[in-house]
């Protein structure tokens, strides 16, 4: 077999650094998951550059899978950080819709706080003044002067009302306004990390263009899918999934038209009536740990130690997944990449 020269690597730009922001503990775990996110960093080394042969497929594939498995893990940390900021972004709508009555009865006692400045500014306050002083009698006289007084209580009431209630929805919305605070700034951070991502892939796509055209990389459904039918919820898990087979991979998905790897698991085991998260390491933590010799179909895989990458096994030593950008939801065999542990979800 002829040996080739030794190559160096191809360049590799590197997804810019991390962004900050003033995080809050005591109010969010959205931003210890966010400021987890933006700490991970997917290095690429720069490499020589010069007049050397065109790569092989064989070290465009090896560069893709390290580049890849650097990527990933940024990407599963994203769809968790999304989903923590969905479920603040339902907190904040319950205590705004909380506030709501709140701010009602501040705003009808500040219009008759309103009410009183404008009759006091007309004289309506001195006229009726002088009126009640206005009687002819001593025992007249009395009677008004106790009208007068619980007419200024009146107003000192209403007055003191509107502040209690302005001080105590400030004191409620202090909390909401900073949850919205918090969550404008996540947002826009994500979305420089969601460019940031789209512009690794395509420069991913591009490696695979080179290696293979846009012919792909094989057969997607090498073996019968799922092998055996297990039934139950596991079995209509398992269809959905052998079903997606061809789908593209989309980052972030998770149907009807294109699926990431926990995207998938996600709506293969919604079909069942099971809910998961969007996030292969939270799936784990959700699923019963099953071991190898009692591995089902509908059973889930779980790849690398810091768990970013799922699968679903089909039976016969064959997993379904959505691997990367650039390749549909295949099968692949069971031991084709470092297997943490396996999950039974429902």
């Amino acid at each position: 077999m002829a040996h080739h020269a030794p190559r160096p690597p191809l360049t590799r730009p590197a997804i810019a650094g991390p962004m900050t922001a003033a995080p809050r503990p005591r109010w969010y775990r959205c931003t210890t998951a966010l400021a987890a996110l933006l700490g991970v960093a997917v290095v690429l080394t720069a490499g020589a550059t010069g007049a050397q042969a065109d790569p092989t497929v064989a070290d465009i594939e090896r560069q893709i899978d390290e580049d890849w498995n650097r990527l990933e893990p940024v990407i599963e940390k994203h769809n968790a950080t999304r989903q923590d900021l969905a479920d603040r972004r339902r907190e904040a709508d319950d205590l705004a819709a909380r506030i709501a009555p709140l701010q009602q009865r501040v705003d009808e006692a500040m219009n008759r706080v309103g009410q009183l400045a404008v009759r006091a500014y007309k004289g309506e306050t001195v006229s009726a003044v002088n009126a009640l002083l206005g009687g002819r009698s001593p025992a007249e006289l009395i009677e008004q002067l106790g009208l007068l007084d619980r007419y200024a209580h009146h107003q000192q009431s209403d007055v003191r009302q509107a502040a209690e209630l302005r001080d105590e929805l400030a004191a409620a919305k202090a909390p909401l306004d900073d949850v919205i605070a918090q969550l404008t700034r996540a947002e826009a951070q994500l979305a420089e990390r969601k460019r940031q991502i789209n512009a690794e892939i395509d420069r991913l796509q591009r490696l695979r263009l080179r290696a293979y055209g846009r012919g792909g990389g094989g057969p997607l459904r090498p073996a019968p899918c799922p092998a055996t039918y297990p039934g139950g919820p596991a079995g209509a898990a398992v269809s959905f999934a052998c079903a997606q087979i061809g789908k593209p991979y989309v980052w972030g998905a998770e149907g009807p038209h294109a699926f990431d790897c926990s995207g998938l698991m996600l709506a293969a085991w919604a079909r069942a009536g099971v809910s998961l998260p969007h996030n292969a390491a939270r799936q784990r933590r959700v699923t019963a740990s099953v071991r190898r010799g009692e591995l089902r179909p509908g059973d889930l895989v779980f790849y690398y130690a810091d768990l970013h990458h799922v699968g679903m096994y089909v039976g016969g030593g064959w997993v379904v997944h959505a691997s990367r950008a650039g390749v549909p939801v295949k099968m692949k065999k069971l031991n084709d990449g470092p297997i943490h542990s396996f999950g039974r979800p429902g």
